[in-house]
């Protein structure tokens, strides 16, 4: 089954639309700013002063520039790439972050710090007008992508092992359409055959060198290929190019983080708990009372947990659960409707709330604000009877949040969570760090990064706890 449209130009008709978009968005965010911006200018008499036409135009034109580059960070433009909510939610953070830096940005160009309570109204205007704009924008523009620009077509070729890959990807009913599953087994020349026939290529679980093999055969015939990264892909994906001889050699440090990040991901650490607990603290305060309220057990959670060089420390959460709700010692993974969980539990858990006090562990150096999240001794040592490699996440001190957090499950495999944090651990960077919690406001909105284990699930790690 083929697209009318030739891949070629439907694959460029995408991306026109999608920068079209992109321009209009940010014509009407610049628009709006620049409009409240000369409105603010009048009516203090400085057209012709510290708030001319010529400064107007500046603080318009770092706007422009802000928006566009914050946007692009945040995937407030990837109409038809990702859901609605995402679209949506990084359209309103690159909005909010990009007004708080244009009123620093207002107040510097212009000298005039008197205006500062006035910069903040305005400001907290334009976002808002911004927002409710462009986010109904936006869902036409999606909405009309979906329509011009059908589900890719793909055609699986699966190994021997079985898993949800399949049902994963055909999920997502606006971008992926399985048209066709076979067997890496079926030979080259039915392989390429089927190839020909479908938008793009989903390899799921193959053999090494079948998957280079096939993966050759993709870029001969340029299909675009989708496939899972092995561990050491991973690992590999972040090398360093070396131009020394006339043979391509790649090098891996494998180093962790230096010194000087270390130093600076520790003050960055220290300076944003501090600030987060003093200006959470009412939320702190009404959800300990709450709590208490509810049974008059203990506020806290406290629980054994690794980090860094397989280390550990007491994890600090709010208590969800009813006293005693492991009481013979085992861990027992929460279930999508568990009745251990307390009234005051279900509300923090959705919003995330219970691990507020975890500030207390970042500040005390046991974790930190972003990293692999720390697991329990019991699970570590299982997971890495079947995956040896899982001792990895251990080189990076644990976190709050982290790439696993942001762009898996609550539920998501041992394996995918391992994988997921190696992109982090190989790819660190403070800037890195502060895309992650911006990613981390993103996902509150969605449902499934809150999702817990099915019964089934958690069942079956409750029959292989130690």
């Amino acid at each position: 089954m083929t697209s009318n449209v030739p891949g070629t130009s439907r694959k460029n008709s995408k991306y026109i639309y999608r920068f079209i978009c992109k321009v209009i968005l940010t014509v009407i965010a610049t628009g709006i700013f620049y409009s409240y911006w000369y409105e603010f200018a009048q009516a203090n008499n400085q057209t012709g002063h510290l708030l001319g036409i010529a400064n107007l135009g500046m603080a318009a034109g770092i706007y422009m520039i802000l928006y566009v580059i914050i946007g692009k960070w945040l995937h407030a433009f990837t109409i038809g790439v990702e859901r609605k909510a995402n679209i949506l939610a990084g359209q309103v953070l690159t909005l909010f972050t990009v007004s708080a830096i244009e009123m620093l940005v207002s107040c510097a160009i212009t000298g005039q710090f008197r205006f500062f309570p006035q910069f903040v109204r305005i400001y907290s205007l334009v976002f808002l007008v911004q927002a409710v704009i462009n986010c109904i924008l936006i869902i036409p523009m999606v909405n009309i992508y979906r329509k011009r620009f059908p589900p890719l077509s793909i055609v699986e070729i699966h190994g021997d092992h079985h898993n949800d890959l399949y049902a994963k990807v055909n999920s997502l009913k606006y971008k992926y359409r399985i048209v066709e599953s076979i067997s890496f087994t079926e030979g080259e020349e039915k392989i390429r055959e089927e190839i020909e026939l479908y938008d793009a290529v989903l390899l799921n679980d193959l053999p090494a060198h079948q998957k280079n093999k096939i993966l050759k055969i993709c870029f001969e015939r340029g299909k675009r290929v989708y496939y899972v990264p092995k561990i050491s892909d991973v690992i590999v994906k972040n090398s360093e190019e070396l131009n020394l001889f006339d043979t391509p050699l790649f090098l891996n440090r494998n180093n962790g983080i230096n010194p000087v990040q270390r130093v600076t991901k520790r003050f960055f650490d220290i300076i944003l708990s501090l600030v987060a607990l003093i200006v959470l603290s009412p939320i702190l305060m009404i959800t300990s009372v709450s709590i208490k309220l509810e049974d008059g057990g203990p506020v806290f959670f406290k629980q054994e947990r690794v980090t860094l060089g397989g280390g550990r420390f007491m994890i600090l959460k709010f208590r969800s659960m009813i006293v005693d709700a492991e009481k013979d010692g085992r861990p027992h993974p929460a279930g999508e409707k568990d009745d251990r969980i307390t009234k005051t539990g279900r509300i923090i858990r959705t919003c995330r709330i219970d691990e507020l006090p975890q500030l207390i562990n970042i500040l005390k150096g046991d974790m930190s604000i972003v990293g692999p999240r720390p697991e329990r001794w019991e699970h570590v040592e299982k997971y890495s009877e079947n995956i040896p490699e899982f001792i990895f996440r251990n080189k990076m001190k644990g976190g709050l949040t982290g790439y696993a957090q942001v762009y898996g499950k609550y539920n998501t495999t041992a394996l995918d969570k391992l994988k997921l944090d190696l992109l982090y651990i190989t790819n660190y960077s403070l800037l890195l760090d502060v895309q992650i919690i911006f990613e981390t406001i993103k996902i509150l909105v969605q449902k499934e990064s809150t999702e817990g284990f099915s019964d089934a699930a958690s069942k079956e790690m409750h029959d292989t706890d130690l």
